[in-house]
């Protein structure tokens, strides 16, 4: 299949919404809504804003043919980076005041069913525009779904003290088909932050048993994909859950390194600290615990 997308690859993300989805929907219809999911917002906040996102995605899936379903926001959304995603979030939350659990989980499983319908069809590595004007592939677009359940529901079933399982082959499509993927596209102006650049080129190998062996290069400010080479600076070998839950301000690298499910290795491993402070993801809200922040 064209653009490193496999059938199997494929198959997985599909199957994975569906199921973390339903799986999701169950847990907010369970517990608290008014218990605090992170720092910032309740479970039934939480709910919304991932909501919120399916919704959206019901429309990204299919650009030209279904309008936003938050007329407004699109310059916000095509001017996005990492920085400004919180803002973002708290500019569309005043476009859904919905906040009942029960609601918000059957919205949220027509809308994982809408998505699913309208893709059956494509070729999951169609590029499709998504935050800060980048290009994603429609089967990055789903993985990126998986990723926000799975973490959302990390977060509430932590507070709630509620089960929450976080498989490493749906937690490896977040880096497989939309890191990778979007990457490969166009990442837009998603890293356009103002942050200066290493002034050296730095390629760092990500290695797990459920994704496929990849470099990262970041070269005179910008991010491009590479074979895992001889010229890799440094290697990681991750957990695909825990390297999600660290990109995305959940766990610290030093609890990530104690747990033995993060390692890093090569060359010139003292460069992945500036590596990372330049190639980070949004952080939409901060966790219940801010010293579980990632520190880089």
């Amino acid at each position: 299949m064209a653009g490193h997308i496999t059938y199997d690859k494929w198959a997985s993300a599909r199957g994975s919404l569906k199921a973390t989805g339903d799986r999701f929907a169950k847990l907010i219809s369970i517990v608290d809504p008014h218990t605090m999911a992170t720092g910032e917002w309740t479970v039934a906040e939480t709910a919304a804003h991932v909501g919120m996102i399916a919704t959206l995605y019901t429309s990204t899936v299919r650009p030209g043919e279904v309008p936003t379903p938050f007329p407004g926001l699109e310059e916000a959304i095509l001017g996005a980076n990492v920085d400004t995603v919180s803002t973002l979030n708290e500019l569309a939350f005043g476009h859904s005041a919905e906040r009942d659990p029960l609601v918000l989980a059957d919205r949220l499983r027509d809308d994982i069913r809408e998505i699913l319908r309208a893709t059956a069809d494509v070729d999951p590595a169609t590029p499709v525009p998504w935050l800060g004007d980048a290009r994603v592939p429609i089967a990055g677009v789903l993985a990126h779904l998986v990723n926000e359940l799975l973490l959302h529901g990390w977060d509430v079933a932590r507070a709630t003290r509620t089960p929450w399982a976080l498989p490493a082959r749906d937690a490896g499509l977040f880096f497989d088909l939309f890191l990778v993927g979007m990457i490969r596209n166009d990442y837009g102006s998603l890293m356009d932050t103002g942050s200066p650049a290493p002034r050296r080129r730095i390629a760092v190998g990500f290695h797990s048993a459920h994704t496929a062996p990849a470099a990262l290069v970041l070269d005179h400010g910008r991010v491009s994909v590479a074979e895992v080479d001889a010229g890799v600076d440094a290697h990681v070998r991750f957990d695909p859950a825990t390297l999600n839950l660290l990109l995305f301000g959940r766990v610290s690298r030093t609890r990530a390194a104690l747990t033995g499910k993060l390692a890093v290795w090569g060359r010139r491993p003292w460069l992945l600290p500036a590596f990372l402070r330049f190639v980070r993801l949004p952080t939409t809200t901060r966790p219940r615990s801010h010293a579980e922040s990632v520190r880089v």
